[in-house]
């Protein structure tokens, strides 16, 4: 009888085990490699830590808009109408920035050029943007970094080429219509890179301080209790000494881990927390798929997962 009820024991364990992995999401990075001339390219993991390239690491979606046709700093986010809408960088100088939506991540919409700054005399660039859900006020954000000429002059430094960017934002329902361009985050310093996470009845910034001189170029922190802000003062740097860029972040249980771009070293880090405040370096325990950069993660289903294998 013992034996009987330590194998119905043993039985029981492993089918619940076997029930939490299906149920476990898939992690799923969208990222861009040399210029963004190809395109969107995705990998996946089930650890966070060791990611493997989907389709051969070959583009999964060739860029159409704008006249550089660029596809850099791809960001995904599953909205609440069950799309996954993305946004990224079509130029290195624009006054707008790419959009398409999927249901599958395999077969896009048309791709459309959202001339978000076009009403901004003197604008340089839109780089990186990214969307965030609002969940009280059912609103995406769409955010990203521009130099405006003129601008902020007490920042502007000679080394920076021009570049002294802050990051605005407008605010759409459904994609279609969107609210006037308005500033987002004004640190004081020439800031890009902005993903913002919900965390607790608040919102999360990671941003890059692209300081010069002197050298910042670090990941630094904010958080405002509305997703279109204010927002905090920036923090101390979070990163170590080398030169980090991108950041997107992941939160499993009480841990967070954010990965970022080492693009001087042409390699990737990653550092975790379990308070936003006190950072472990887990740099060397990441595995990437070589030539990966400026991207985001996302969380997508096993089936999901097994449609983009098939590519």
């Amino acid at each position: 009888m013992k034996k009987i009820l330590i194998i119905c024991t043993l039985l029981i364990s492993i089918l619940m085990n076997v029930q939490a992995q299906s149920k476990k999401g898939i992690y799923l990075f969208a990222y861009f490699k040399d210029n963004g001339e190809d395109g969107l390219h995705l990998a996946y993991s089930t650890d966070a830590y060791n990611w493997a390239a989907l389709k051969n690491d070959k583009s999964f979606l060739t860029p159409m808009v704008s006249k550089d046709k660029l596809m850099r700093d791809p960001c995904i986010l599953r909205g609440a109408d069950g799309l996954f809408h993305m946004v990224w960088t079509v130029s290195w100088k624009s006054n707008g920035i790419g959009y398409a939506s999927s249901k599958d991540l395999i077969n896009w919409s048309p791709q459309q050029f959202l001339p978000v700054m076009e009403k901004e005399p003197g604008v340089g660039n839109s780089w990186a943007p990214e969307i965030t859900f609002d969940n009280k006020t059912k609103t995406y954000m769409i955010y990203w970094s521009s130099t405006i000429k003129g601008k902020f002059p007490e920042t502007l430094l000679k080394k920076e080429e021009g570049n002294n960017n802050r990051i605005y934002y407008v605010t759409t329902k459904d994609f279609k219509t969107f609210s006037p361009t308005q500033l987002l985050y004004e640190p004081g310093f020439n800031v890009i890179d902005a993903s913002i996470v919900h965390d607790n009845g608040r919102f999360v910034m990671f941003l890059k301080d692209e300081t010069k001189e002197p050298a910042q170029k670090n990941i630094k922190i904010a958080h405002s209790d509305n997703l279109t802000g204010p927002y905090s003062k920036a923090s101390e740097p979070i990163t170590g000494n080398y030169w980090a860029e991108g950041p997107t972040s992941l939160r499993i249980g009480k841990e967070w881990i954010v990965y970022f771009d080492k693009y001087t070293e042409h390699k990737y880090g990653a550092i975790k927390s379990e308070d936003l405040k006190t950072w472990t370096d887990v740099s060397d325990k990441i595995s990437l798929p070589k030539g990966l950069r400026h991207g985001t993660i996302i969380t997508i289903t096993k089936k999901e997962l097994e449609k983009l294998q098939k590519q």
